[in-house]
């Protein structure tokens, strides 16, 4: 007896192995599954300039790395005794702004570099809602607790969006002609825009990135994986939640990144990741007596597997 429905998710044209560089951009679900991958000892970039909502943000930043563009001052302001950037997450402002400046330009070429060598781009849309600069008449990517009233709320249409997701493709397909690209939206629930207007901006999101994957130029280059369609179908329950209710739970985000495995990494590489999680377990094991026969037995044991698996892999390290 099934007491519940499971989405069927076609097997990837284009699997992800331990030879695959992958970026990951986008909302805080693209860092829980950055985070796989990471623990996993993948070939993984995530969000160098910070946590990116939605799909301007995304395509800008794309494009001043593609460009090769450079942060001036005219792209920072000073605000509760720190320089920000609009464009970037607050986790990157500084009290020194030459320090900003330079921070901002390391990382764009350091971007630029890996859109070159990524074989793979895994894009996170989170909203649909963005918040327009009065002042520059621009969107931004980040508010930094900048007063509200210096915004304006925005919903992006599907028409913007569409434009959006497919000016992305084209940056990144302009350097990098080879590689993939595989969209999702994020499962996290937007309360605060509204339970209504939360639905809206994920279907705005969904439209676009269906109606731009579907053409021509996309289709056989893009593909999608239904995060949040696993969140709202297969998973449709509070207990999957964690204690905000918005967010997933680790048991969520577990079995999402289950279902991305099973249909997005190639199944070559399975025994290597049940060697890479077998070290890591290990290496979180603390023992009763460090200095026991059967504890350096297994340190030497552990040693071997480590120096085993860098020596087949040489990018990973434990």
């Amino acid at each position: 007896m099934q007491f519940r429905t499971q989405i069927a998710i076609s097997k990837s044209n284009y699997p992800i192995d331990y030879n695959s560089k992958i970026m990951s951009l986008g909302s805080c679900f693209a860092v829980n599954m950055a985070e796989k991958l990471d623990y996993f000892k993948f070939q993984n970039s995530c969000n160098p300039v910070g946590i990116l909502f939605h799909p301007l943000a995304i395509e800008k930043l794309i494009d001043f790395a593609v460009s090769g563009k450079q942060f001036t001052d005219n792209d920072i302001f000073f605000h509760n005794e720190r320089w920000h950037c609009f464009d970037v997450h607050s986790d990157l402002s500084n009290s020194n702004k030459k320090e900003l400046i330079y921070n901002l330009n390391a990382i764009i070429k350091s971007i630029n570099q890996q859109i070159k060598e990524s074989t793979h781009f895994i894009i996170t849309y989170g909203t649909s809602w963005v918040y327009r600069n009065i002042k520059s008449d621009s969107i931004v990517a980040n508010c930094h607790k900048v007063p509200q009233k210096q915004f304006k709320k925005e919903l992006l249409s599907v028409e913007k969006i569409k434009k959006s997701v497919t000016n992305t493709v084209k940056l990144i397909h302009a350097v990098n002609p080879d590689c993939k690209i595989i969209f999702t939206v994020s499962p996290v629930r937007h309360i605060k825009d509204g339970f209504v207007e939360n639905q809206w901006s994920k279907a705005n999101l969904i439209s676009a990135i269906h109606s731009v994957i579907n053409t021509d130029y996309c289709k056989l280059i893009t593909e999608y994986f239904p995060s949040y369609e696993i969140m709202m179908d297969e998973l449709r329950d509070y207990r999957f939640y964690a204690e905000d209710m918005l967010h997933p739970n680790q048991v969520a985000i577990d079995y999402i990144w289950e279902r991305f495995k099973e249909t997005s990494i190639s199944e070559t590489v399975f025994s290597a990741m049940d060697e890479v999680e077998s070290i890591q377990k290990s290496l979180l094991h603390k023992p009763f007596n460090p200095d026991s026969e059967s504890h350096l037995k297994f340190e030497s044991k552990l040693r071997e597997k480590i120096t085993k698996l860098e020596n087949q892999y040489s990018f990973m390290k434990f």
